[in-house]
């Protein structure tokens, strides 16, 4: 991406979107994406579809509250420019990190619940929980929306931002 189209971006933009597995950091994944769709063709769980947005419309996206990103690891191969670079194993998926809203979250209203602990493919590493059974989300989260997927408060307590990789 040029200059000029990332400050485009910058300007216009919003929250980055959530890519696939394997992304470049975005400038060097809007220059190489040809939006050609392979990687949505093969994923098995529908999780990734064009953006139908602005400077992103047809690129791939996650939207992780409607359907995440369940590691599969099929969409890098498929990647005909490189713009999906492979990933050998989950733990060394990099799509953002997941940030705790403490306000909406049950489990730091009193409530028991861990359904985003429950929901973590990385359970115990990425999200555990602390003396007083909150969720606490660290580094080692890869950013694949299942926790935010699976959050039962009306608004996500618990959201992947893309700008935070881990």
């Amino acid at each position: 991406m040029t200059a000029a189209g990332a400050w485009l971006r910058r300007v216009l933009g919003g929250a980055p979107a959530l890519r696939p597995p394997g992304a470049l950091p975005e400038p060097a994944f809007a220059a190489r994406c040809l939006r050609c769709g392979r990687c949505a063709e093969v994923c098995t769980f529908h999780a990734i579809a064009p953006a139908a947005r602005g400077l992103d419309a047809g690129t791939p996206e996650i939207v992780a509250r409607r359907s995440p990103c369940w590691l599969c690891l099929r969409c890098p191969p498929v990647c005909p420019t490189g713009a999906l670079e492979p990933v050998s194993a989950i733990r060394e998926v990099r799509m953002g990190r997941a940030v705790l809203i403490a306000e909406r979250c049950y489990a730091h209203q009193g409530v028991m619940c861990r359904t985003c602990l429950d929901a973590c493919p990385l359970q115990g590493e990425a999200i555990a929980q602390d003396a007083e059974l909150r969720p606490v989300v660290s580094d080692r989260c890869v950013g694949c929306g299942l926790c935010e997927h699976r959050c039962p408060a009306p608004d996500p307590a618990i959201v992947v931002d893309a700008r935070r990789p881990s």
